[in-house]
């Protein structure tokens, strides 16, 4: 996959039908090992306690027909036809649903927004709305702050039962795929043999989750195919076998005939049968890896077909077994000749199922710490070429355990299947609430058609939702209570930081109190250059002033970091550097604004700090040449302008060859400028906690005929000495200077405020990750500055 653009498939260019079948191949591993494996399992969760398989085979049958329409309605269906549609450039997944709507919809609870962000190649809406025909759903979405909100928690849950997700389904995958050692021996050696061999199983797949996914996935896609034959085998032999006539239950009316004899009892088994479309959801996630054609045909011409046929082959046995009720599940129905390949086939499926939902658990609170949504955790990027296979030990470890710990303390497929349905429905039904806001949004269709959608698919999630939550007592309470947990961390950590940023945005310096600090009041220009790390995309955050009054000097070379996510998957390497000065030219000040998507690679301070520098230099050049056209602000103009801060204008810059060479090319190695210069200025254009408007853009060519005489040779002095300064600090070296900050809420705030900020905040910040391991500044360069915020 193509690091920089994050697809691993080239859009530019029609797929071929040998890519997209070699991509359909690849999928299986990565998409559907979750999927897959359930056959393990839904029978045997099913039959546990609520319905009893009897010698009518109405229940077989019932159950059956709910699997095969289940399967029919909404894998096929929804995912398939309708929701792989709703990617953001490629990728899915609930943060793709929320950034497409963040996007269409002034719905956004992100702080530091700016028009420039709207001029993004990712960002721009493949539907643009018409401005005289707004939709009552957009208007009502954007008027409300409370369903902003409201948005947003609706996202985390889904996060939350992700991680939730991520957490049961190596449990009941594994378990189930072990179980198969009870048919072959004795039911007291078996119970004390099946749960230490799983934990040793899952000890051993988080362990070796820091090597990456690349380093085995080779293998997930030829076992994941060897599975799927091999179900599709086993349940053809036993249709032709035991009931060809077994099709029959395919019918609807089945499902009637079901529910109208084990009434009560049959809608609870119902969180059984749900357990079919575990990792249906993965299809919507994994997009970004694969392309859409390449899914749609893994599913619906090997991953459907057999899973019904597995389904289906079960069935026809269990309708000629009935002794076999109080040992319903897969392995009873595989031909004893063949048993042991089967075991070892299915436990290595279902650690590839596994392996799956962990990395997936992964990328997703990646995505959740971009948008501040989740404390900070190192992320440990395993592959250089493949874009998005991550490690994060902190979570692995976590997950390990509580996984570990939930084996043991269920012991039994009942239980766990009844928290995994419940985690499962819960993501479903929070997409498909999402999937409905697209189609008005960004798809400009009816409402009416997105209700339609919402009811019909809503309604059978809801069917499920609801046979799950009678499960409370018997293991439904356990994603309900982890997702309360974790949604209670992320929204505190979310809260806080929006408050926080509220503080800098209300106590920024200004542009006159930097410009004034100079030799008469004591403060000195030391050589090398300064990075000073804000979230603000403008003005001069106090944390500086705090640093200039405890230390009174500071760099040469002095740049204004802000890092900041933008609510696109990727942010294109042209387009990430926003660059401009921060006073007149002499005084050697810079803002640089680094933009990154949910799903973008941070790169490592060695090569963000080259990067910097030659973005610089590129700007610096650009700067003086637009300068001397006349298109650039006077060092008395950024001294005296009308807006509050004083600076000059923002420019992109690119990776387009810049067309003048100098004598400090080979020491800065500038990369370029971008053809297209877009530029905002400061004030006018740089909107912070309000509404974004109309972008503007530039466009020159730099001719040599327009430096003449003394105005060229002067133009030419003053930017080979401003290089030269860039070089010159450079070669000194870098500071990284970043806030350490202590939170507290106001005198007079609620309780719940209180509690939140400071315990519940200041809690997370001291025992997570710094600002400076998320950064990946080397502590031998760090200078740490302490604030305190009052929110």
């Amino acid at each position: 996959m193509d690091l920089e653009h994050g697809k691993c498939w080239d859009t530019s260019k029609k797929d071929s039908w040998k890519t997209v079948l070699v991509l359909a191949y690849q999928s299986l591993g990565v998409v559907y090992g979750d999927l897959s494996i359930s056959p393990l399992y839904v029978y045997r969760s099913t039959f546990a306690e609520d319905i009893q398989h009897s010698d009518t085979n109405e229940e077989i049958y019932g159950v059956l027909s709910f699997v095969f329409w289940t399967l029919t309605i909404v894998p096929l269906f929804k995912y398939v036809f309708v929701v792989l549609r709703a990617d953001d450039n490629g990728e899915g997944g609930t943060f793709a649903l929320y950034s497409l709507i963040c996007r269409h919809a002034k719905v956004s609870l992100l702080p530091n927004k700016q028009v420039a962000d709207e001029a993004l190649s990712t960002y721009l809406l493949e539907h643009p709305p018409e401005k005289k025909k707004q939709s009552k759903v957009k208007l009502l979405l954007e008027k409300h702050r409370a369903l902003h909100t409201a948005l947003l928690i609706l996202v985390l849950l889904g996060t939350c039962m992700v991680i939730g997700d991520g957490l049961l389904t190596p449990a009941i995958s594994v378990f189930s795929a072990v179980s198969g050692l009870e048919l072959s021996m004795t039911k007291a050696h078996h119970q004390y043999a099946v749960v230490p061999i799983t934990c040793f199983i899952l000890v051993c797949l988080f362990a070796l989750q820091h090597y990456g996914t690349h380093r085995v996935g080779f293998v997930f896609a030829p076992i994941v195919l060897t599975w799927l034959l091999c179900i599709s085998t086993l349940g053809l032999y036993n249709i032709i076998h035991w009931n060809p006539h077994v099709y029959r239950a395919l019918s609807p009316y089945y499902m009637f005939k079901f529910l109208e004899k084990t009434r009560k009892s049959g809608w609870m088994s119902l969180g059984g049968i749900l357990l079919c479309i575990t990792g249906s959801e993965a299809m919507f996630a994994d997009l970004g890896h694969f392309s859409y054609t390449a899914i749609q045909i893994a599913f619906t011409f090997l991953v459907y077909p057999a899973l019904i046929l597995a389904y289906m082959g079960q069935a026809a046995y269990l309708s000629q077994h009935h002794h076999t009720t109080k040992n319903i599940g897969f392995y009873v129905s595989v031909p004893e000749s063949v048993r042991w390949p089967v075991l070892t086939i299915a436990i290595l499926a279902s650690v590839v199922g596994s392996q799956a939902i962990i990395s997936g658990t992964f990328s997703i609170i990646n995505q959740s710490q971009s948008l501040g949504c989740f404390p900070r955790v190192k992320v440990v990027h395993t592959s250089d070429k493949i874009h998005g296979q991550i490690y994060i030990p902190e979570i692995n470890w976590i997950l390990m355990i509580l996984c570990v710990a939930v084996t043991i303390g269920f012991r039994d497929i009942k239980h766990l299947g009844n928290a995994s349905g419940l985690a499962v429905m819960t993501v479903m039904l929070v997409t498909t609430c999402l999937t409905s806001l697209v189609i008005v949004l960004c798809w400009n269709k009816s409402p009416l058609l997105a209700l339609s959608f919402l009811i019909f698919f809503g309604s059978v999630e809801l069917l499920y939702f609801s046979a799950s939550l009678t499960k409370f007592r018997e293991g439904a309470w356990l994603p309900i209570l982890l997702a309360l947990f974790l949604m209670t961390i992320m929204f505190v950590w979310h809260f806080a930081t929006i408050k926080k940023y509220e503080f800098d945005l209300h106590n920024k310096v200004s542009l006159e109190w930097l410009l004034a600090l100079g030799p008469s009041l004591g403060i000195a220009r030391v050589p090398g250059i300064g990075l000073v790390f804000t979230d603000l995309t403008s003005g001069i955050p106090a944390n500086f002033s705090r640093f200039v009054t405890n230390l009174p000097a500071f760099h040469r070379i002095l740049v204004f970091v802000c890092i900041k996510s933008v609510p696109v998957p990727f942010v294109p390497p042209a387009e990430r550097y926003l660059v401009g000065r921060v006073g007149p030219a002499t005084h050697r000040s810079y803002r640089c604004i680094v933009r990154y998507g949910y799903r973008d690679v941070h790169q490592d301070v060695d090569s963000f700090e080259s990067e910097l520098v030659k973005k610089l230099a590129d700007f610096i050049r650009y700067d003086w040449y637009r300068k001397q056209r006349g298109n650039s602000c006077s060092e008395d103009d950024a001294s005296h302008s009308n807006d509050s801060t004083g600076e000059c204008r923002l420019a992109v810059i690119g990776t387009i060859a810049f067309a003048d060479a100098t004598a400090y090319e080979e020491t800065v190695q500038p990369g370029s400028v971008s053809v297209g210069f877009q530029t905002v200025d400061s004030i006018g254009d740089v909107i912070e906690m309000e509404p974004m408007g109309e972008e503007r853009r530039v466009r020159f060519a730099i001719d040599d005929d327009d430096f003449e005489g003394d105005s060229q040779a002067e133009t030419e002095a003053l930017l080979h000495e401003e290089l030269e300064d860039l070089v010159a600090a450079q070669q000194s070296g870098t500071a990284f200077i970043l806030g350490h900050s202590h939170v507290r809420a106001k005198q007079g705030s609620s309780v719940l405020k209180r509690l939140a900020i400071n315990y519940g905040y200041n809690f997370l910040r001291r025992n997570c990750r710094g600002a400076d391991v998320a950064l990946k500044v080397p502590p031998v360069s760090l200078l740490e500055v302490g604030m305190v915020y009052v929110v």
